[in-house]
């Protein structure tokens, strides 16, 4: 039997600039910084990478939410702003900002299968730790951490209801755990992608595609010794030289 192959999105193949937003929080500026920059140096295709600042979604006229106490970040909620930005076209990438990249996001890209509204790694991620980062308490909540890597297909119809509106209006758990769409289409994608820092299991053979210090990351002074914080440190010495 002939096995059906993943529709593929033209945008996949182009050699135009690939829309990847990534969460900023004022907080770790120098995550985002180092973020950026490992996905331009990994990258063989052109990247547009934004921020997404909640300020200035507030200016637009946006983001209008009060404030949430069990908001961890200020990207909490502004990456279900992502199909929007794009104009319900095309595919984009949204990324916490405590991930490294150490793989070309070009791979990752090349995964996107137009049945599905949204693609990520489905982890059954389930934290020991009742605080993270600086401080912040740890929240629990099934398919935690699904969304802090979201491959979005912009132009599905079924991500037309992610409005504003909704976005604004709805609760936390509604959208990160992508209540707007039904499960058949939400994608797996292989956990490489979204590798958990002091959860899943180091590969192996070579390193993870993509690093995510949800515990917290080696720019806050008590998270030095992580997994991989040395190759952190390394990208953040690389991105301060080239200031």
């Amino acid at each position: 039997m002939e096995m059906t192959r993943p529709l593929r999105s033209e945008q996949n193949v182009s050699t135009t600039a690939f829309p990847v937003y990534v969460g900023y929080d004022r907080r770790e500026d120098i995550a985002y910084q180092v973020c950026r920059q490992s996905l331009i140096r990994n990258a063989s295709r052109p990247l547009d990478i934004q921020p997404l600042i909640q300020d200035s979604l507030r200016a637009q006229g946006l983001y209008t939410r009060g404030v949430d106490p069990l908001a961890s970040t200020d990207f909490t909620y502004t990456r279900f702003f992502v199909p929007y930005l794009s104009g319900y076209r095309g595919w984009a990438v949204f990324c916490d900002c405590d991930f490294l990249w150490l793989a070309d996001i070009a791979d990752l890209i090349a995964s996107a299968d137009d049945r599905f509204a949204a693609m990520c790694v489905h982890h059954d991620h389930r934290p020991s730790e009742r605080h993270k980062m600086d401080g912040q308490q740890q929240t629990l909540y099934p398919r935690k951490n699904w969304s802090s890597m979201i491959l979005f297909n912009c132009g599905h119809e079924a991500n037309r209801v992610l409005t504003p509106d909704l976005a604004n209006s709805e609760s936390g758990k509604y959208l990160h755990r992508f209540g707007w769409l039904d499960d058949e289409l939400i994608g797996a994608l292989p956990e490489t992608w979204n590798w958990l820092e002091g959860w899943n299991d180091k590969p192996k053979r070579g390193t993870p595609s993509a690093i995510h210090y949800t515990r917290g990351g080696p720019w806050f002074a008590d998270w030095k010794d992580v997994d991989y914080a040395d190759h952190w440190l390394r990208e953040e010495s690389a991105y301060r030289a080239g200031r």
